[in-house]
């Protein structure tokens, strides 16, 4: 794929992966799901090993890439799913998660001695205002779902990704891909299968809703979102890379306006232009 394309297609999929989620919880615990989808995924990246040739990597690479899984693949969504199940409204745990860009940038900053500039700063800022003005219709709720486990578990999910994307950067940009992504999902599956077996009782409702969302998550966001993210981290600077998180919110609420008549404002397509132009201020490179 011509490396112009790839944020774009990033986005699309990363996106779904809400509208996965909203089909799936509600037929499944997080942890059990999220055990099976990993276990798919990994499975999956075993048979295109076996088609494609791919670069055996040492065991100090493996167990690199197993923190990157528990990290991003793991903690993230399973601190995600924890929270939607036990009832946190989508609207903030999407709001949570548009801390993200920021979270990373500055631990980049901090471990990858990698420099942001002003524009940067500026570009990721100008995105969460964006990302607050797409939710801020969704924001108008109360419930028990709103609580500090709930909340905690977000925020964890948060620290997670960020700190899972600037630890790829760090030590997984050398290693074969096939093979990281293969030992990225054995940590996630491992840590998803132990919270399962403490905390869940592993219970499904097999109906064509928990399939689709299981085959969709698997395929579209496990295999093709995620080997579009490593190769984004490989190539760009983490600010960069970040920011284009800041449009999931503006294009998962499209999504949904158009698969599931949800109700799309004037306010939310301004925060939608907000967050785009963050996101360009971010990722704008100084001409020769």
């Amino acid at each position: 794929m011509p490396t112009r394309f790839i944020p774009p297609v990033f986005v699309l999929l990363w996106a779904t992966g809400f509208l996965g989620a909203r089909y799936a919880m509600p037929w499944s615990e997080p942890f059990s799901f999220l055990a099976v989808r990993f276990a798919f995924a990994l499975a999956i990246i075993a048979l295109l090993r076996q088609w494609r040739s791919s670069t055996p990597i040492s065991w100090r690479q493996a167990g690199q890439a197993a923190i990157t899984g528990v990290l991003v693949h793991g903690l993230y969504l399973g601190g995600v799913f924890w929270a939607v199940h036990r009832g946190l409204p989508a609207g903030i745990s999407a709001l949570i998660a548009g801390l993200q860009p920021l979270v990373t940038s500055v631990l980049a900053g901090w471990l990858l001695k990698e420099k942001i500039t002003q524009r940067q700063w500026l570009g990721l800022a100008t995105g969460l205002i964006g990302v607050v003005v797409v939710l801020w219709p969704k924001l108008g709720v109360s419930g028990a779902g709103i609580n500090a486990a709930t909340l905690t578990a977000s925020a964890i999910a948060v620290l997670a990704i960020s700190a899972g994307t600037v630890w790829q950067k760090k030590f997984g940009t050398r290693a074969d891909p096939l093979a990281n992504t293969a030992w990225q999902y054995v940590g996630a599956a491992g840590v998803m299968a132990l919270d399962s077996a403490l905390f869940e009782t592993r219970h499904f409702v097999f109906n064509g809703e928990l399939v689709f969302a299981l085959v969709w998550l698997t395929f579209v966001l496990s295999i093709g979102a995620i080997f579009l993210l490593m190769r984004m981290i490989r190539e760009g600077e983490m600010a960069r890379v970040s920011s284009l998180f800041y449009l999931v919110p503006a294009v998962t609420a499209i999504i949904a306006w158009i698969l599931f008549d949800e109700t799309l404002t004037l306010v939310q397509i301004v925060g939608m232009a907000i967050a785009t132009l963050g996101v360009a201020l971010a990722t704008a490179r100084k001409r020769a």
